[in-house]
């Protein structure tokens, strides 16, 4: 089964593209058009990784990422926080709210794509214990 996105952005060309990009390399997408929505759609699909953008009407995505990053049964989900007008310190802002990642827009395609094939990575196996028992 391939892993799900929740994409979280409130202009229509730039979910288009992200839309095709994704479908293309085989994963299923779930659009959301604001801030507000994304607790609730986040509760209801279990997405593997949400793409949310900081600047959307309403609730903002770091407030939408905070409330979401408050839930025991949702804050392991990855949250890339994206944004097309980056001040200094919004970076470190997400990462307060618990975004995972941090990027700008405009973005490479293949750098998005990479930066999700790492953030869908189990974590890594760090029991030494068991890597000396099996070589």
């Amino acid at each position: 089964m391939s892993a799900t996105i929740m994409h979280v952005e409130d202009n229509p060309s730039n979910q288009m593209l992200i839309r095709d990009l994704l479908h293309f390399r085989g994963y299923r997408v779930v659009e959301v058009m604001d801030g507000g929505e994304a607790l609730a759609a986040a509760e209801r699909e279990r997405p593997d990784i949400i793409l949310m953008d900081v600047q959307l009407p309403g609730v903002s995505g770091l407030e939408a990422a905070r409330q979401i990053k408050e839930r025991d049964d949702l804050r392991h989900i990855p949250i890339v926080a994206v944004t097309s007008f980056a001040l200094s310190g919004d970076e470190k802002k997400a990462f307060a709210v618990g975004c995972s990642a941090y990027i700008t827009k405009p973005y490479n395609s293949r750098d998005l794509v990479k930066l999700i094939e790492a953030l869908l990575l189990p974590p890594p196996h760090t029991n030494r214990q068991d890597d000396a028992t099996h070589p």
